[in-house]
């Protein structure tokens, strides 16, 4: 789904789950209002829960179009990301994401050093690099981050067929006020590599490090943005 230029990718960097306070992820389920600009344009729905094989993880993420909006994206959007923890990291094991007839298919073969699959019927095969995330898993490795206290100024993220760069910076503290109430937050932003985009995200400690608010922006004006109204755990 694309609302004039929000991708997967600018859309999938602004969520991520929950994460436990032992070694494993706390499955929970959040949702989120998305405005383009100052419009309600629809929601959307994250879920982490573990996987049936022991030790891998499920992350499934909906956008639902609403009213208007919807008689022109009338697919949802749905992506996708099973993954392992390895050595305190997140290892991306498959992705997928289908939004209406378009599909993105990755299979992650560690042993081997490759990531194939096929993106919108082109097929992929591209070198796997130790540490690389889908679009998917990037959220959840950036919450292990965060909670370690060790965020990384550099991802490798794969994004359909090609492998990008992405660049992290962590702002500061700010409190900010949300349907679950105030809360203290860290702010992380992203700028996008050659142009003027600027993502910029809220993280709260006390809630897991989730994102409870997001915001893309564009020559300093607000183009997108995302905030939290429900979480259960």
């Amino acid at each position: 789904m694309r609302v004039r230029g929000v991708t997967w990718l600018s859309l999938a960097l602004m969520a991520a789950p929950a994460i436990g306070a032992d070694d494993g992820l706390a499955p929970f389920a959040a949702h989120y209002q998305a405005d383009w600009k100052t419009i309600n344009v629809g929601t959307s729905d994250l879920e982490l829960k573990q996987d049936t094989e022991p030790g891998r993880y499920l992350y499934t993420w909906t956008i639902t179009a609403h009213g208007i909006f919807r008689m022109v994206y009338r697919d949802d959007l749905i992506q996708k990301s099973w993954f392992d923890i390895n050595a305190d990291h997140v290892r991306p094991m498959k992705y997928r994401a289908v939004d209406g007839s378009s599909s993105v298919d990755l299979d992650f073969d560690w042993d081997g050093g490759r990531v194939r699959g096929t993106s919108e019927t082109k097929p992929v095969d591209l070198k796997l690099k130790e540490g690389t995330q889908d679009v998917m898993s990037i959220q959840i490795e950036v919450m292990q981050d965060l909670k370690r206290g060790n965020l990384p100024k550099i991802f490798q993220i794969i994004d359909k067929d090609q492998t990008k760069e992405f660049i992290y910076t962590q702002e500061g503290p700010a409190r900010i006020r949300t349907a679950l109430g105030p809360l203290d937050t860290l702010v992380v932003s992203s700028p996008r590599a050659g142009n003027n985009r600027l993502l910029r995200m809220w993280f709260a400690p006390s809630l897991g490090f989730i994102p409870v608010q997001a915001e893309r922006t564009r020559d300093g004006k607000l183009e997108f943005a995302m905030r939290i109204k429900t979480l259960k755990r």
